[in-house]
């Protein structure tokens, strides 16, 4: 049905499929104080905007008004904005949609159901898969941009069994935090964002036993998920494992 609908978008635009924009991953970007129309491009490793992170092209569109701290902390009124944005992702050629704050998982459901593509606005949508591939007593700990912002009902969860092996840690109060409440935000080296979340991590493992794995809600971690495997030991899941998966399932050319 999808490919019968995509087909017919071009056969009403009068172009050949060459023609058409490339199989491109969407992501709904936060505003950062750039003039509009601006491609966003990060200088950071394993960044979502770093030109080496994917093997496929992307495609972004700000959110309007999406701030990482209202973002953060829940804004309702964005809904409209973050659809908008989904949608114009879709006519530039995105078979597949994620976005650049793991708390964009609170417009999961109306963004899924406004497009026709695959939506993963949110790293926090792998946790039900990772507690299926731990052992029943192995634990996932959640590392968030703000503890405080990150309750179950974000979680996806609903087996109390689940919800006790789940520990969520944050970063609130550190260097990524306190730049990412200023509008514009400063960007946070990769040195700092490091020294954050290993912080985060010694203070969880000081108080829970059982971590299993750690999960990165925060999309700004990913430029340190190789160096904090080697420090822990632990397998690391960010929001770049789920783009992936997502926009290979979807992409229909070799």
């Amino acid at each position: 049905m999808r490919l019968m609908k995509i087909a017919q978008q071009v056969i009403d635009r009068g172009l050949p499929m060459s023609q058409q924009q490339p199989e491109s991953l969407g992501i709904l970007n936060l505003e950062r104080g750039l003039p509009r129309g601006t491609d966003p491009v990060d200088p950071r490793p394993g960044h979502l905007f770093y030109p080496g992170t994917f093997d496929f092209p992307i495609v972004s569109e700000t959110v309007e008004g999406a701030w990482a701290e209202n973002v953060i902390r829940g804004d309702p009124s964005l809904e409209a904005a973050y659809i908008a944005a989904a949608k114009r992702l879709v006519n530039r050629g995105a078979i597949a949609i994620s976005a650049n704050c793991g708390f964009t998982i609170r417009h999961q459901k109306a963004i899924a159901e406004a497009v026709d593509v695959p939506v993963a606005t949110s790293s926090l949508l792998l946790l039900p898969v990772l507690l299926r591939q731990l052992p029943p007593t192995g634990k996932v700990a959640i590392i968030t941009a703000d503890s405080q912002c990150l309750g179950v009902d974000l979680l996806e969860i609903d087996d109390p069994a689940d919800i006790e092996r789940v520990v969520i840690g944050g970063v609130e109060g550190g260097r990524l935090w306190q730049n990412e409440m200023r509008r514009p935000p400063p960007r946070t080296t990769p040195a700092d964002i490091e020294s954050d979340v290993l912080e985060c991590v010694r203070r969880i493992l000081e108080k829970h036993s059982g971590i299993s794995a750690l999960l990165f809600e925060c999309t700004a971690f990913p430029t340190v998920s190789s160096s904090i495997r080697r420090a822990t030991g632990f397998p690391v899941y960010d929001i770049t494992s789920l783009c992936r998966l997502t926009y290979w399932s979807a992409r229909s050319s070799d």
